[in-house]
């Protein structure tokens, strides 16, 4: 466990190499092991518990990040870590993103931004793009959908702002559970205060982790929830792009 603290180490869920998701160009997207949160739409349960992953050595990492160099520079791509919650292993992140940023690797940091007090600016001076995960606008409705507090990812996206650090904003849309009008509302009202904010991508609820509940025994809500329409989508979006926000 020390060498989780200090960042030498850590515990890795998985990792895997994409195109036009998790930031610009080709990514390696690393998943770490362990979540603060319990989002009733969670699609990776299985990433919640640090003590389930890999623990894997810095150097490892770094290792593979050189072999996709190329690819990297020839995409305009790079590193995105995901979770999981990042910034549980707040030590490792800084030290990976400080290896990037000498090899002039793109970094991008995919988070609730629940556990934002976490990052140190270190690790803000090595971050080009944070995937901020607005779960909901409403405090209520944030504490149901996640079984935590909205004012942390408020604070969170303060700092960025105030740093004028790159955000892409991702609100997930789950029908009877996040698309109320009033709670859409408030999303967007948080969101259009930080001109940092350079998209809001509205992501359709889907069904596809419903079976890794089943195989860990958690009981799981929304098994009866089905993807929400074109019209409801096009409603959301519109509600982010009154305030000018560009929204897809």
């Amino acid at each position: 466990m020390e060498s989780v603290r200090d960042g030498g180490v850590a515990s890795v869920h998985s990792w895997e190499l994409v195109t036009a998701v998790d930031g610009p160009g080709t990514r390696m997207t690393l998943f770490l092991s362990g979540c603060p949160l319990r989002c009733q739409y969670c699609h990776n349960p299985d990433t919640w518990k640090m003590k389930d992953g890999q623990i894997t050595p810095i150097d490892e990492i770094v290792a593979r990040l050189e072999r996709y160099l190329p690819v990297f520079r020839a995409t305009g791509g790079g590193l995105t870590v995901s979770g999981g919650e990042p910034l549980m292993q707040p030590a490792f992140v800084a030290r990976l993103f400080a290896e990037c940023r000498a090899l002039g690797i793109h970094t991008t940091l995919d988070t609730s931004g629940y556990l934002g007090r976490r990052a140190s600016d270190a690790l803000l001076d090595s971050v080009d793009l944070v995937l901020l995960d607005v779960k909901s606008g409403l405090p209520a409705t944030y504490r149901e959908v996640t079984g935590r507090e909205l004012a942390p990812t408020v604070e969170f996206g303060d700092r960025l702002a105030a740093r004028g650090i790159a955000v892409w904003v991702r609100y997930v849309l789950v029908p009877g559970l996040t698309d109320a009008v009033d709670n859409v509302d408030a999303a967007a009202e948080i969101v259009s205060r930080w001109p940092n904010v350079e998209r809001v991508e509205v992501l359709p609820f889907h069904q596809m982790g419903e079976d890794k509940w089943e195989r860990l025994g958690e009981p799981y809500r929304l098994a009866d929830v089905s993807p929400p329409t074109g019209d409801l989508q096009e409603r959301v979006r519109g509600q982010f792009r009154s305030r000018g926000i560009e929204t897809f």
